[in-house]
This record gives C-alpha cells, sequence and structure tokens, in this order.
C-alpha cells in the first residue's frame, strides 16, 4: 500500500492512497472460500458449486468490499502513525476518478482539513482571576429561616394576621347588599389576603375573626385581573372579566403557616439522624455546606475565565471553511446550505475551544475515563437534590438518576465535556498565577452580567 501526503494549503492536505493486488488478494480469496462453503445453487450440493461460479458471481462485489475494508483500517493507521492532526474525517477528493474494480491496483484521493497550528500552553505567565463567594452569617441565618420554613405546617386560628390563609363561603351580592338570587357562590373559597392588590380590599381582613362576614369586591381587589377572580370564583376567564358585584365573605377558616422549631427533628431532617446535636453545630454545618456550594460555583467561573483568556490569546485562526463545510453536509445531510452556514461560526468556536482543551490535556496529562464522566454526573444530581432542599439524598437515589442522566446522548456529551474542563481547571490551577479575590454573592453574580 502506498500513501502520498500533500499539502495543499496551511489548513488543507490530500492524501493519495494506492491499494495493491497484495494488499487485498488473500482476504477476497478467503471470503469466497467462504461463501463457496455456504452456497447453494440448482444442480450443486451444497458446499460444492464450482469455484469458477462463485468468483464470476460474487468476486466483484467482495472484492469491493474487501477493499473498503483495508482502506478503512489503513488509512486512519497511517493519520494516526504520522499524527497528522485532521479536523473531522477525510472527505473524498473531487479528482477521485472512478474505481475500476478489474484493475489490480486502486487509487483514492482525499482532501483533509487539517487544525490550525497554534500554542495554548498556560504558565506561571499567565495570570487568571479566581473569585471565591464569603459566606455570610446573614446567609446561614437565611438558610436556616429556609428549611425551617420547608419544614413548617399550617395551624388553625382564631383571629386574621398578614400572611395568614382564609377559607369561606362566597356570594354575590345585589344593589341592595342582599345575597343575589341565581348569582355566583363558591364554598370553601381560598383568599390570601397578602395578595390582593387593592389597599382598602386588604384591610377589610385586619383582625378579622373566624365565623364572622364581611363584603370584598373581587374587582377591586384584584384591579380586575380576570385570571385572579376567574380563580377565585372558580369560573371562567371570560365570565370573569365581566364581575363587578360585591360578594360576601363568610369566614369559615383561618389558617396560619408555623415554621418547623429549629430542633433535633429539623437537624435530622436535613443532615441526617445524629450528625449535629445543637443549633450552633447546625449552623456550623449549613455553613460548610455553603463554602462547599459555592466552592462548585467559583470552579464554574474559573473555567468560563479560562475559557475567555485562553480564546483571546490564541486570537483569530485559519480554517479550512469550505472543506469543513462539506463534513457538516456530511455528517448532517438533513441540513441545507443556509443552515450551515448560520451555524457554522458558532461550531468553528466550539471547535476552537475543543482544540484547546485538547493542547491543555497534553501538557497536563488529564485523561478522563469513564469513572470521571459518571463522578460528573453523580455530583450535578447531588446539587439538583440540594436546591430542592434535599442536600443529603440517599446515595442509591443520586447514583439512580445520575444513570438515567448519562442515558441521554445530549446530556452525557455536556457532562463528558464540562468533567474534561474541571479536570484541566484542578490541573491549570497548579500551573498558573491566580489572582484570587473574596467576593460577596451579589458581586460574583455580577460578573455573569458582563
Amino acid at each position: 500500500m502506498k500513501f502520498n501526503f500533500e499539502k495543499t494549503s496551511n489548513v488543507t492536505a490530500e492524501l493519495t492512497v494506492t491499494i495493491e493486488k497484495g494488499d487485498y488478494e488473500e482476504r477476497v480469496n478467503k471470503e469466497l472460500k467462504k461463501i463457496r462453503r455456504q452456497a447453494q445453487m440448482p444442480g450443486f450440493r451444497a458446499g460444492q458449486v464450482p469455484m469458477s461460479i462463485i468468483v464470476k458471481r460474487f468476486a466483484d462485489s467482495v472484492k469491493q468490499e474487501e477493499v473498503q475494508k483495508v482502506l478503512g483500517e489503513e488509512l486512519y493507521k497511517y493519520i494516526d502513525n504520522e499524527k497528522i492532526d485532521v479536523l473531522g474525517h477525510p472527505m473524498s477528493s473531487e479528482k477521485q476518478a472512478d474505481i475500476d474494480l478489474a484493475a489490480d491496483d486502486l487509487t483514492f484521493v482525499f482532501d483533509l482539513a487539517l487544525a490550525p497550528q497554534f500554542d495554548a500552553k498556560v504558565s506561571a505567565q499567565d495570570t487568571l482571576p479566581y473569585y471565591t463567594i464569603e459566606v455570610t452569617d446573614e446567609m446561614v441565618d437565611n438558610d436556616v429561616k429556609n428549611f425551617a420554613s420547608r419544614a413548617g405546617h399550617h395551624e388553625t386560628v382564631d383571629t386574621y394576621a398578614d400572611g395568614d390563609m382564609v377559607k369561606g363561603h362566597l356570594a354575590e351580592l345585589d344593589d341592595e347588599g342582599n345575597i343575589k338570587e341565581g348569582g355566583l357562590q363558591k364554598e370553601d373559597a381560598l383568599i390570601l389576603p397578602g395578595y390582593m392588590k387593592n389597599e382598602d380590599q386588604r384591610r377589610k381582613f385586619e383582625g378579622l375573626q373566624n365565623n364572622t362576614v364581611i363584603t370584598i369586591n373581587p374587582y377591586d381587589a384584584y384591579e380586575g385581573s380576570a385570571v385572579e377572580i376567574a380563580t377565585l370564583l372558580g369560573i371562567e376567564k371570560d365570565a370573569a372579566a365581566e364581575v363587578r358585584s360585591n360578594f360576601s365573605y363568610q369566614v369559615s377558616e383561618i389558617s396560619r403557616f408555623v415554621p418547623a422549631a429549629i430542633d433535633q427533628q429539623l437537624f435530622d431532617s436535613i443532615l441526617g439522624e445524629g450528625a449535629v446535636s445543637n443549633e450552633e453545630e447546625f449552623r456550623a454545618a449549613i455553613r460548610e455546606q455553603d463554602v462547599k456550594a459555592f466552592a462548585e460555583h467559583s470552579q464554574a467561573r474559573f473555567i468560563v475565565d479560562l475559557r475567555d483568556y485562553l480564546m483571546k490569546r490564541v486570537g483569530d485562526l485559519e480554517w479550512p471553511d469550505a472543506l469543513l463545510k462539506r463534513v457538516m453536509r456530511a455528517n448532517n445531510p438533513k441540513l441545507d446550505d443556509a443552515a450551515i452556514e448560520k451555524d457554522y461560526a458558532a461550531s468553528i468556536e466550539a471547535l476552537k475551544w475543543h482544540l484547546i482543551m485538547s493542547q491543555l490535556a497534553e501538557q497536563t496529562g488529564v485523561k478522563i475515563t469513564e469513572d470521571d464522566i459518571i463522578e460528573e454526573a453523580r455530583r450535578r444530581t447531588r446539587m439538583q437534590f440540594a436546591q430542592y432542599g434535599m442536600p443529603n439524598a440517599p446515595e442509591d437515589l443520586v447514583e439512580r438518576y445520575a444513570n438515567e442522566m448519562l442515558k441521554q446522548k445530549g446530556q452525557r456529551e455536556g457532562i463528558e465535556q464540562y468533567a474534561e474542563e474541571r479536570k484541566l481547571a484542578d490541573a491549570l490551577q497548579t500551573v498558573a498565577t491566580l489572582d484570587r479575590k473574596t467576593v460577596s454573592l451579589a458581586d460574583f453574580n455580577k460578573l455573569y452580567e458582563n
């Protein structure tokens, strides 16, 4: 087999592969003999069909198949051995002549898109910001309040106070203030007076006692919002838009939300049984959780800053645009030229970052394993559970959700890339010079506004 590699520009090359008879002949003969052993034709016993007939009927197709196998194996082996940095996959050249299967030697011509040359290696000369979010007492206080609120309950009270929920019977009134015959009525109508938009209507609930009757006007209370009136009265939105009447409201129940006590039961429900034994230890544990959670934010921000820094430092690169667009068409047959042009710039940005990461991985020796990908999926799952108030979700539950996440192709690809980015970030923090800054959560969030 012969190879001829010739660069046609800084970022393109032409590779000519000549497959000689000796490269495929033995494989073809072996496959033809296999076909003969299995062939069944009228007039011949199974496996006894003359080889001349087998060759006549199957030689061309077998030769074509075996040549393609040899070509596929040896082409990529050559590219790998010669360390040719190809983008995408080799494309059949427009110079490719028709293949004459009767010939002994077969020639194939490929166009190669080559990766642009650049240096993205990081050293101590590179200074990158690293932000640490300050965990304040106020943050811990809010966390404790939120945990207590999530574990709280409603209890019935006799007198209304701000924030309470009221249940009662609504009945539409006529112009004289009497219950309107055939008017709208709603049993067990729930009202949160604090959400009423009209202050005069809200005041009617101040100091309200259970089992008393007041007069309210839903239209005034919600400033004509048909959606809110419809929800209150249990009617269609279009009908609610026409309601202007006063209603009597006979209170049957007033309920108040009571946060859970800051006690051992709360500690155990949040951190696990016996993890802490008093409020001081509970707050310390919550602070530690916040520090760990914010460390994840710091790491994510470092990756953003690292990417921005290196993308700018590397600068504009030369790309084999026409050839890469051919690759995109081959990989996505359903995309038309307009769609390819629309997506091309974003694809180049993603490709540029991928090449930078590959260079950094070579510099640092970072390699991504299946264990890294699985652990990243678990980490994401734990974070999601923590956001829903389960900072110590059972590991079997984490494992199950992480596995489901990895079964989704799009999710898996994102997880795999971020796992590599995190591993590279860890390695590069020991190489680059870090400009460490401690900032408030508010100031940290402002970094994403730019």
